[in-house]
């Protein structure tokens, strides 16, 4: 264990509020996993999973507020993502269950994490989440599904995204980044500010499993009735990948699981919900989770 250090480019406030994380790091088939931790090591455990082509910073607007609800936030660089290692052979996020049930045990063995533990996963991550308790159904008590694909739903225009590697100029490399952060992640323009560009370019730069395939698929549909866990689901109203079919999915859903919780839509939000309307994302999420009371989600709103 040793203290994280985080990007030198957060605001002052939120650099103060991340300060004193622990850094953290698990083994699995020779590959090193490295995770992010906030709050007293006693309290029952939530870990956020992050989306393709990220990091644990796609969740730094919600850590100091669930850390201060009571909660012991662990947030992993995937395997392939952020600081850790792809592992061989790893090419998608059916890879990824072994290396999430090993962390979580090793984390516990070590006396960093509790035996309570509930498990929100963003985007890729909530097919991670899924596919991971669908394995190792006792690592946890509730899984929170947070704009994940997977589900067998398509719509009508595939999100037009844009290739940037092959790009000399950094200038153009940015405008691209820009196109990809309002065709997928966020809806309202304003909410692509400085912080959201500089998190998003840092991730893409260190993305090493690109030909990802299964998030268009019916993955998660179909592995959700093997989850034994509480599921629940939170979608931004304005999710790219599910424009005009939310309602669907909203029907859909509870059939699926085996013990299905609540379905949620944050009003005005695009896909990385948690960033673009992190204050009543975290009020919601916080009134899924079984610790956090009325008055401290009444606070967040």
């Amino acid at each position: 264990m040793s203290t994280a250090v985080m990007p030198d480019f957060l605001p002052p406030e939120l650099a103060l509020n991340l300060a004193g994380a622990e850094r953290l790091e698990t083994t699995c088939q020779s590959a090193q996993m490295v995770w992010h931790a906030w709050g007293d090591v006693s309290a029952p455990s939530l870990v956020l999973l992050h989306g393709g082509s990220g990091s644990w910073t796609h969740w730094l607007r919600c850590i100091g507020p669930l850390r201060d609800a009571g909660w012991r936030v662990l947030v992993p660089d995937l395997p392939g993502f952020g600081d850790s290692d792809l592992p061989q052979g790893c090419t998608d996020v059916d890879n990824l269950p072994p290396h999430l049930h090993a962390g979580l045990q090793q984390l516990q063995a070590a006396g960093r994490c509790g035996t309570a533990v509930n498990v929100v996963g963003f985007s890729f991550g909530g097919m991670a989440g899924a596919l991971w308790l669908a394995e190792h159904p006792q690592d946890a008590e509730q899984l929170v599904l947070v704009g994940a694909p997977g589900m067998g739903l398509k719509v009508a225009e595939r999100v037009p995204l844009k290739g940037w590697r092959h790009l000399p100029e950094p200038d153009a490399q940015e405008a691209v980044h820009r196109h990809n952060l309002m065709a997928l992640m966020l809806h309202a323009p304003e909410a692509l500010d400085d912080l959201a560009l500089q998190l998003h370019t840092a991730n893409v730069h260190r993305d090493r499993m690109p030909r990802r395939r299964l998030s268009s698929t019916d993955i998660v549909a179909r592995v959700l009735p093997q989850v034994s866990a509480r599921v629940s689901a939170i979608f931004g109203e304005h999710d790219a990948l599910y424009l005009g079919r939310l309602s669907e999915l909203a029907q859909a859903m509870p059939s699926m699981a085996r013990s299905w919780g609540r379905w949620a839509v944050v009003p005005g939000a695009g896909h990385w919900v948690q960033y673009e309307a992190a204050a009543p994302f975290n009020a919601t999420l916080l009134a899924m989770l079984p610790i956090g009371g009325a008055s401290t989600r009444a606070a967040m709103l």
